[in-house]
């Protein structure tokens, strides 16, 4: 197997990894390649967008997690690909000198002892670094039972560590995996990740819907990692069944789903809500099947707001105005008079807000009442 076959075997297989991104199709690199799966455009903190070469160092793998096509002893349908340090740090050079990508995402089963996987990617990393001079981004996953000096070392090379947690407790992770222990495997290397500091610190995953969790488990667990590990962001992967994994049979997860907790994550994170009103929406442990700030809104006003005198706090919590656009808005109301025309300038949504405000003092008598 050439190279070019190993990127497209080992990019499909990370692809189960979500960091926030869409595969792209980039340009040809040789002659007959159309796509090179793993390539992916993602946004950065800063709001720009880079492409990623997403790779895993090897598919092969010892552990059993019921979810992955990449599990030992399944009946999956794979073939088995490993990148050596140079051939992969070789193509990832060739990638970012025709601008195809402008950083690195690697991942890696484990087919022996965790330290002799990390320590092949590291090599990897080290030629990037070294041998190549790349000086931009490199997400760096730590593997389950990788020795602190190894997740050390990465720290110093890399830009962001993670390793997922993949189920919101100890007693879901046991169900979907024999080999992996939350407490002694994940959270432990998370507590080393958070002392070490890397410079765009940690992530993790949860994986939605693979053994009948509620919403309410996995939003618990993302504000534990949040609270307790310095977590930058959590990603919520939609439970998809692996055709010869134990879990084939199981009912795949709607991305709906997973952009409901998305947006739930991004309202407690950001704009701090508590999370008792996420709590009260809930039915049965599942948030509504809607946008949680239209619901949360619904639940909690009880009368229109003045947009007049309200408060930041106050104006983030309506639909259809964001952090940015409640600035906006006490800036403005300074200097005009508060009318539909100016809020829309502010970029008030107000299809979405009117329900919710007062406008000179009157409220909606009807849904287009501000249109």
């Amino acid at each position: 197997m050439n190279t070019l076959d190993k990127a497209r075997v080992l990019g499909d297989a990370g692809k189960y990894d979500v960091c926030g991104g869409e595969i792209c199709k980039p340009p040809e690199i040789t002659e007959g390649l159309n796509n090179l799966p793993g390539i992916i455009k993602t946004k950065t903190e800063a709001g720009h967008f880079c492409s990623l070469l997403k790779t895993l160092q090897t598919n092969a793998c010892k552990h059993d997690c019921k979810y992955c096509a990449n599990r030992a002893g399944g009946s999956c349908q794979k073939k088995i690909a490993s990148f050596e340090p140079e051939e992969l740090s070789g193509l990832f050079n060739v990638l970012v000198k025709k601008r195809i990508v402008t950083g690195l995402f690697l991942s890696s089963g484990i087919a022996g002892e965790p330290d002799a996987a990390a320590e092949k990617m590291l090599r990897t990393v080290r030629l990037v670094r070294h041998k190549y001079k790349f000086k931009g981004y490199i997400h760096f996953k730590v593997l389950p039972g990788m020795s602190y000096e190894l997740v050390k070392e990465a720290s110093a090379l890399a830009s962001r560590l993670s390793i997922n947690v993949e189920a919101p407790s100890k007693a879901r992770l046991s169900e979907l995996s024999s080999v992996k222990e939350l407490q002694s495997d994940i959270l432990k290397r998370q507590s080393w990740i958070k002392k070490l500091s890397p410079p765009s610190g940690q992530t993790t995953q949860i994986i939605v819907g693979a053994n009948g969790e509620s919403d309410l488990e996995i939003l618990r667990m993302s504000k534990w990692e949040y609270d307790n590990m310095n977590l930058r962001r959590c990603y919520y992967s939609a439970f998809s069944p692996v055709k010869g994994t134990p879990l084939e049979n199981h009912e795949k997860q709607p991305q709906s789903r997973a952009n409901r907790l998305y947006n739930t994550d991004w309202l407690l994170r950001v704009y701090k809500y508590d999370f008792h009103l996420v709590r009260e929406v809930m039915n049965e442990e599942m948030l509504p099947n809607k946008d949680p700030k239209l619901a949360i809104a619904e639940n909690t006003f009880t009368e229109p707001l003045n947009v007049s005198d309200a408060s930041f706090e106050e104006l983030i919590r309506v639909p259809g105005i964001g952090l940015k656009t409640a600035e906006k808005i006490i800036q403005m109301r300074e200097s005009k008079a508060v009318k539909a025309e100016t809020l829309r300038q502010c970029g008030v949504v107000m299809k979405r807000a009117s329900p919710f405000i007062k406008v000179s003092g009157e409220k909606q008598i009807r849904l287009m009442a501000f249109a």
